[in-house]
């Protein structure tokens, strides 16, 4: 089974995909970002726009997801923001007609909560202590710019799931998602000052340069 992990920028979805890993014994993170990025570098700078136009990234992560459904026993975690209707259709609708179970999640939120949640996320705290708030948001210009149109597009019923997110937690958000697709998380043990330096090493591990 794949659990596609969805949303706009900053709403949240790799968090929500780690914890959801870390709680599910058996279960692995694949992310389609990488390929995107692995492409990147195969580029010069001034080439290097939106790698989801590129038909080697989606033909790319179908392969990948394929591959390693096949020979994974166990749950496949991908976070990823795909909002275009085609290529939804042609990475999610592609991995369904080779016969995969693809469970697809939309984390949404209100805009000023996802606009919150991206000041705070990396070293956002830091930057807005230092600099103000509207540094922190400076450094995610390019979430911001695409905020409108992913939260509209994501509300479409061809994206079910959705998950509003604004008053959930993290851990309620997992076990959300947990028991829609039938599968049992163990118990989340962690203390507050745990799960906060959890979430921090997340992500500073996916802070993007």
């Amino acid at each position: 089974m794949l659990v596609w992990v969805n949303g706009p920028f900053g709403v949240g979805k790799t968090q929500t995909a780690w914890e959801l890993v870390r709680r599910l014994p058996g279960s692995v993170l694949c992310d389609p970002e990488a390929v995107g990025f692995g492409l990147h570098r195969t580029m010069p700078p001034w080439l290097r726009e939106d790698f989801q136009d590129l038909r080697s990234w989606r033909s790319g992560v179908v392969e990948v997801l394929d591959l390693v459904l096949r020979r994974h026993e166990g749950v496949v975690v991908a976070p990823m923001t795909l909002v275009e209707p085609a290529y939804f259709d042609e990475v999610v609708g592609g991995l369904r007609e080779l016969g995969h179970d693809v469970r697809h999640f939309a984390l949404l939120a209100a805009r000023e909560t996802v606009v919150d949640r991206l000041a705070e996320r990396g070293f956002g705290h830091a930057v807005a202590w230092v600099a103000g708030r509207g540094a922190a948001l400076r450094r995610e210009s390019f979430a911001l710019s695409n905020l409108d149109r992913c939260l509209e597009r994501l509300r479409e019923p061809e994206f079910a799931t959705q998950v509003w997110t604004d008053s959930l937690s993290l851990r309620e958000v997992v076990e959300l998602i947990a028991a829609e697709v039938g599968v049992s998380v163990v118990p989340d043990t962690d203390s507050a000052l745990r799960g906060w330096v959890r979430r921090a090493v997340v992500g500073a591990r996916h802070i993007r340069f």
